[in-house]
Order: C-alpha cells, then sequence, then structure tokens
C-alpha cells in the first residue's frame, strides 16, 4: 500500500448544514451534481460530507458514536497570524472555538474548533513543517 490519504469522509448529522458551513469557509464543492454526498477538493486529497447513518451502514459499523471519536483534522497556516485569522473566520461562520490559539508545547502556536457535526480541526502554525506553495507541507526526516 502507498503511504498516501486520498479522502477523508465527515459521517455528518445535517448534509445541507454541514455543506453550507464549509462553503462559508469559502471552500468551492467538487462534484456539486452528485446526490447525497459533498465532495470538496483539498490539495493532492478531498474531504467528502456523507450522512452518518449512511456511512455507518456502508461500513457496517453502528452509528451511534458518541463522544470524542479519536480523531482530528488539521489545517496548517503560514504563521502565527494566520492561526488567529482562521479561527475568527471559522467562529464567523458558525464553528464553535473549542481552545483558543496558545503557545504549544511542540514550539508553535495552535487553537481548535469544531464544524456543526462536532469534528474537531486543529489549526496551527508550525515553524519545523513548511508550506509549499500549492498548499501542501513537508514533514522532515
Amino acid at each position: 500500500m502507498e503511504q498516501r490519504v486520498s479522502l477523508i469522509t465527515l459521517g455528518v448529522a445535517h448534509l445541507k448544514r454541514s455543506r453550507e458551513f464549509y462553503e462559508r469557509l469559502g471552500w468551492r464543492r467538487s462534484m456539486a451534481k452528485a446526490e447525497g454526498v459533498v465532495f470538496f477538493q483539498a490539495g493532492g486529497m478531498a474531504l467528502a460530507l456523507y450522512p452518518r447513518d449512511e456511512l455507518a451502514k456502508d461500513a457496517e459499523i453502528a452509528p451511534d458514536g458518541h463522544g470524542f471519536c479519536g480523531i482530528s483534522l488539521a489545517y496548517n497556516a503560514r504563521s502565527r497570524e494566520e492561526v488567529d485569522l482562521v479561527l475568527a473566520e471559522v467562529q464567523a461562520a458558525g464553528a464553535k472555538l473549542l481552545k483558543p490559539a496558545q503557545e504549544a508545547f511542540w514550539g508553535g502556536y495552535s487553537g481548535y474548533f469544531s464544524d456543526p457535526d462536532g469534528f474537531p480541526w486543529e489549526v496551527a502554525w508550525n515553524p519545523s513543517f513548511p508550506i509549499m506553495e500549492d498548499g501542501s507541507i513537508r514533514i522532515p526526516d
């Protein structure tokens, strides 16, 4: 298996509400005519929104998960200032601030928000992870 992630799918309670949230962040929908699923191209990978019950059925697992699901998504910023700007932007779009931006133990600066379905996103500036022009990050060896 190649070392890569192609698509992250979030099981959401209300597809329209979640689509509208990400669109308020300025994300542009791909495959806009697709029904019952929403795709956003995110650099070399994609983020999909899909009804939680349908996603659970497809994976043959119970849909009633609750509490921390053991995953967070991350948006790496190019600067400390961008972290603060992004957190303000997502709050204006309806996100819940989970943790205000602050100095991180690993030498950077980060905070957390959650989307309408409670998926946690970290917004971080990490001086050790340079961001390329296309928005991708490079993890040092």
